[in-house]
């Protein structure tokens, strides 16, 4: 018999591959030295990452099902691939000036890589972690999360000694090597195990057991599965938006000036990350629907206020709590799927619903930038923002009549499975 893998090296790999790929949140490092190389604008530079992004949700939606049929190494490795020669061949994108190369490249390969290498750890995870779902998927997307903090002073140093182009090389054969090292020791659970103790916990009832195990073609015909999918899209976008544009708010609404503008979009990259471990290992003990109940209220009231809110510290805590709420939706939404659909073939529903992060990062920001153009400032946007909240919120209640249906049938099941 194969010897049994340590969950918690399980978990550094599934790190691992998440700063790498994570490293996507630094692009804006490439924005003004590809702009000064080549003269390009800078919406044609930040479509590269865009189109990352796009492509991230729909290689996530349409590779769950490899994910779930050939396990977690060959999708890592798939992963270690198309991101890393998508990086590496940038370089040669950037060598012969040429945008739609750079598109293909980064935006199509790498956005395929990182929607792979995003999905394959975390549903690894929630399978090894039936007892802290929560805190093991918290960790690999906190490092998603963090990843940005991380490359940029790299990539910045890199652009600076040699070159865009070897910058892109260099990052390129990094990524391939640490992914492909992280993804050999990704594997499953052995059919059946769970870690000591768990199994009595659930018997007894100290410890829920899932409420269903469905593929992710049953998943997607039930109603949780789109009520998960706008809890995540609205939470997204709302949250995006504000990443986006933050340093033009807080010089508008507090008057910062704009470094110290910029210090601040550091520090909320900062709560971003700390929200992914934060709230989702807290979900662990609250419960996902609790966990989603409170982003949504604490965000309702935070966006109300944000608009007339003048005391510098103050607004600038405001931000840190919604961007902790921004970073945990990410966190918490594979085990809420894991809860309700079970670890069947999660990494394939867990695809279909980061659909709904691919959306919102077009909408969200669009959307930002177009109630500024219509009334002059970013702050009008953030009551808009408040009133999505108090959808996603009922939506947050609807679900809880599903999963009370559920665990009745459940509980009805079990006694007459004892009965007879």
């Amino acid at each position: 018999m194969e010897k049994l893998k340590n969950r918690w090296l399980i978990v550094a790999s599934a790190v691992g591959i998440h700063i790498c790929i994570g490293s996507v949140y630094a692009w804006s490092n490439f924005t003004n030295p590809l702009i000064n190389e080549f003269g390009w604008s800078a919406s044609q530079v930040q479509f590269t990452f865009s189109l990352a992004i796009l492509f991230l949700g729909f290689a996530a939606a349409f590779l769950g099902h490899f994910v779930e049929k050939y396990g977690p190494r060959k999708a890592g490795l798939l992963s270690s691939i198309f991101f890393g020669v998508g990086v590496f061949c940038s370089g040669f994108a950037v060598k012969l000036g040429s945008l739609p190369l750079l598109y293909i490249c980064y935006g199509v390969l790498g956005g395929i890589g990182l929607g792979v290498g995003y999905i394959a750890p975390v549903s690894t995870l929630v399978k090894w972690f039936p007892d802290r779902r929560g805190m093991a998927t918290g960790m690999a997307i906190m490092g998603f999360g963090f990843a940005a903090a991380i490359s940029s002073p790299i990539m910045d140093a890199l652009i600076h000694s040699v070159g865009i182009a070897n910058t892109f090389f260099i990052l390129g054969a990094s990524y391939f090597i640490i992914m492909t090292a992280s993804s050999l020791y990704l594997a499953k659970p052995p059919e059946g195990w769970a870690p000591k103790g768990y199994k009595e916990k659930v018997e007894s009832g100290q410890v829920s057991a899932d409420l269903s195990q469905l593929t992710a073609n049953e998943a997607i015909k039930t109603p949780r599965f789109y009520y998960l999918w706008i809890m995540l899209f609205i939470n997204v976008t709302c949250g995006i938006a504000i990443l986006s544009a933050a340093s033009p708010l807080a010089q508008e609404s507090i008057g910062l000036s704009s470094i110290e503008a910029a210090a601040l979009v550091g520090v909320l990259g900062v709560f971003n990350g700390l929200g992914r471990i934060g709230w989702a290992t807290a979900s662990d003990y609250i419960g996902r629907p609790n966990t989603y109940t409170i982003f949504f209220i604490l965000q309702i009231i935070l966006f109300a206020l944000l608009p007339f809110t003048t005391v510098s510290i103050l607004f600038q805590v405001m931000l840190a709590v919604i961007l902790t709420c921004y970073g945990g939706g990410f966190s918490s939404i594979p085990a809420y799927i894991g809860d309700i659909f079970g670890t069947k073939q999660l990494g394939a529903i867990h695809g279909y619903i980061l659909t709904a992060w691919s959306a919102a990062g077009l909408a969200g920001p669009m959307f930002a930038a177009k109630i500024k153009d219509m009334t002059g400032s970013y702050g009008n946007s953030l009551l808009f923002f408040a009133g999505f909240f108090i959808i996603a919120l009922a939506v947050s209640l609807i679900i809880r009549v599903d999963i009370r249906k559920l665990k009745k049938a459940a509980n009805d099941r079990n006694k007459n499975y004892a009965t007879n």
